[in-house]
């Protein structure tokens, strides 16, 4: 029996390695496979029931090996939809079963890929090149905040933005303490500190809430520039906020005292016909240190430029402050901006989209916008080796490898890169030729094994 055994044995070892050389060469067949996880091969030897001293080496049988948990490397696409994890976990993503009136429909269960080349079709689905469908939790485009928690397959809208009225203007400037106006100028005193005040000369009042056309030139001439920026209402329609800022009182320290004070005005009349202007909000006052006294921001209600409506805003002036001129680095003929933006926008037709580090799928328009348009999930298992893989770099839970832990970017997520294979060339090669060794070794087992039968059979002749 025993050279029976050792025929059956080698047989079995012919098997086993043919296992592992079918396993070597699906590695080296997908060694460029986005995303493939390569398979190794394990032997465990099966060993018969034989009393003590009386054990056999026993025969073999190949296994798989799954190398999930081991990541390829990442490399860079330039598309701007593709997406690798750095680190632990999966795609989570659908397969396609038809398609009704053009557009994909899906059934069946959530599967796992690695695979990252994802691309936008023309229903605006994400799609890898196995044919799989990315899932995600789609975000409020106003917030960015999660739409709920469970993943949905990600579709990208090419709708366009719609418009956001301005409702807001941070600002941020230093006023020269001593301003040097067109008036102060061409004075007869221009040193004296009084000729740079709105009221000096007489031409406009101490404190004017409003200035009308036929004002405009003095009041150009006794106030300096504050910036200018485009604002938008709810219909989108765009145009410029002119700022100008007029000294209303010097600070002094005789009885009585006073403090400095400044009036910030906008122009609700930009034709070269008829400009005006008008006080935005309350007086400023400053103190000895030339900051605002009390902090206070500028409440414009609803008001017209050029005729065009908008429903009010408010300009945060919390950076304002008032340096003496020879503190500045800039001249005394304007405000020194250093900080003017707004939170309105016109409409935006959908341009672009691309894949930030938190997993977030963004939308880029032509008005400047970036929008979040859904969050990318991460599923995790306790036991990733325990997948059951299938076609096109899929992968279906099991009982072994646990329910999957799904996560908002549990892992990094690289946008404009793809995970290779895992597969190491030089490795499977040499794999290679110690698994065609160790089969022609089994061959020698086998044609030794005959040649002895055949002794045996000799015996009786």
């Amino acid at each position: 029996m025993g050279i029976f055994g050792a025929m059956t044995t080698a047989v079995s070892g012919l098997k086993a390695q043919s296992y592992a050389m079918e396993n070597i060469s699906g590695n080296i067949a997908n060694s460029r496979t986005a995303g493939f996880k390569r398979v190794d091969t394990s032997f465990v030897d099966l060993v018969p029931d034989r009393p003590a001293n009386q054990e056999l080496g026993g025969s073999v049988r190949g296994n798989s090996q799954a190398t999930n948990t081991i990541q390829g490397d990442l490399s860079s696409t330039g598309l701007a939809e593709n997406i690798a994890l750095n680190g632990s976990g999966f795609f989570v993503v659908r397969e396609r079963t038809g398609y009704a009136g053009g557009v994909p429909t899906f059934g069946g269960i959530d599967v796992y890929t690695r695979r990252g080349d994802f691309q936008r079709d023309n229903s605006g689905y994400l799609v890898n090149g196995a044919g799989y469908y990315l899932k995600g939790i789609p975000l409020d485009s106003a917030t960015g905040a999660l739409q709920g928690s469970n993943p949905q397959l990600i579709r990208i809208s090419k709708a366009n933005v719609p418009p956001k009225r301005t409702d807001n203007i941070a600002y941020g400037a230093t006023l020269p303490q001593f301003p040097e106006t067109n008036y102060s100028r061409t004075s007869s005193n221009p040193q004296d500190p009084n000729n740079g005040l709105i009221g000096s000369g007489g031409a406009l009042p101490a404190n004017p809430a409003a200035i009308s056309t036929a004002q405009n030139q003095a009041f150009l001439d006794r106030s300096i520039q504050g910036g200018s920026i485009t604002i938008y209402n709810d219909q989108g329609a765009a145009k410029p906020l002119n700022l100008r800022w007029g000294k209303v009182q010097n600070a002094s320290i005789t009885p009585p005292p006073a403090l400095e004070q400044w009036n910030l005005y906008y122009q609700d009349n930009t034709l070269p016909t008829a400009p005006s202007w008008v006080q935005a909000g309350t007086t400023y006052t400053f103190n000895a240190s030339g900051l605002p006294a009390p902090p206070q921001n500028a409440v414009i209600p609803a008001f017209t430029i050029d005729g065009v409506p908008y429903n009010g805003l408010t300009i945060n002036t919390g950076a304002l402050q008032s340096f003496p001129a020879e503190d500045l680095a800039a001249n005394r003929t304007l405000a020194d901006v250093s900080q003017i933006q707004q939170d309105g926008y016109a409409s935006g037709q959908f341009q672009s989209t691309s894949i930030d580090g938190a997993g977030r799928v963004i939308g880029n328009y032509t008005n400047g916008q970036v929008v979040g348009l859904a969050q990318i999930v991460v599923a995790q298992f306790a036991a990733e080796n325990a997948l059951k893989r299938r076609d096109g770099g899929v992968f279906e839970g099991t009982l072994e490898s646990g329910p999957p832990i799904i996560e908002q970017a549990g892992s990094n997520v690289v946008g404009g890169t793809v995970e290779n294979s895992n597969t190491d060339i030089a490795d499977e090669f040499s794999k290679m030729i110690v698994t065609q060794q160790a089969y022609s070794a089994n061959t020698r087992v086998i044609s030794t094994s005959s040649d002895m039968l055949r002794d045996v059979i000799n015996i009786i002749r």
